[in-house]
């Protein structure tokens, strides 16, 4: 199969794209699950969405700057760079700055870090898994040509579907997440180490089957980027392990209850 028309519909003379459409999908399904599970955290509804009001538009720069500083010969005026509506989005560069924005709301809100980055990143892959169907639309991030019944047609040629192949993992991380998360009984960040190195151990093989990857020097970048979050998820994995969970959920339901009377 190949990629379909990339535009989905215009309106007033404006093409809207499904990669568009796609991103901003996974992106208000994330934040309305995020809420829906707000409360196991300790955390309101409006803690998630003043978080998201700003780690969201932040990650999409963060993306759009992370992939055009490995591609500077491309984008030679401001007006290609802002360009996003056919695609040039690196999730790392996204992960990394959205991270860094919740660091920062955070500390504004008093609010525990590594608690809401738990919330969050579940739905962060299934972000993922949905919105990387708009690199199908595209005809982009794909792999190298291939004589499997599942490859796509890209320029008359049988090519891996990467795009596939990791929005599959990504659905699974978020289902393997979200139980991982409701039923952990250690301290808060295993749920974000977790997901750091599954997805970076996803994203390096998958990296390498891909014909468009971001270089440094030799090396494809996503995968020096995959290896570094995988260590770095372990390590903190470990930090967790050794702290008890306190569950700032049951606590705040502790507090509410009313004090016997004194006989």
């Amino acid at each position: 199969m190949g990629h379909p028309d990339p535009i989905a519909f215009t309106i007033f003379g404006i093409a809207i794209r499904w990669y568009g459409i796609l991103i901003a999908a996974g992106m208000l399904i994330a934040v309305l699950l995020s809420c829906k599970r707000a409360p196991r955290h300790g955390l309101t509804d409006e803690d998630v969405l003043d978080t998201a009001l700003l780690m969201l538009p932040i990650g999409v720069i963060g993306a759009r700057l992370y992939y055009v500083l490995f591609n500077l010969d491309y984008y030679k005026s401001f007006s290609s760079v802002i360009d996003i509506r056919s695609g040039g989005l690196a999730i790392h560069g996204g992960l990394i700055f959205g991270a860094l924005t919740v660091l920062l709301v955070c500390k504004h809100k008093k609010i525990d870090t590594l608690n809401i980055l738990d919330l969050f990143i579940p739905t962060v892959a299934l972000a993922q898994a949905i919105g990387r169907w708009g690199n199908y639309f595209n005809g982009e991030a794909h792999g190298g040509p291939t004589d499997l019944p599942w490859g796509i047609l890209v320029d008359g040629e049988m090519v891996h579907p990467t795009f596939l192949y990791e929005s599959i993992w990504c659905l699974i991380l978020f289902f393997a997440l979200s139980y991982f998360d409701k039923n952990k009984r250690t301290a808060y960040g295993q749920t974000f180490a977790l997901y750091l190195l599954f997805y970076s151990l996803e994203r390096f093989f998958v990296e390498g089957l891909r014909t468009d990857s971001l270089m440094i020097g030799p090396f494809r970048q996503a995968q020096v980027i995959s290896v570094c979050a995988a260590v770095f998820g372990i390590l903190l994995y470990a930090y967790s392990s050794k702290k008890k969970l306190i569950d700032p959920a049951e606590t705040s339901a502790e507090a509410e209850e009313p004090e016997d009377d004194p006989e």
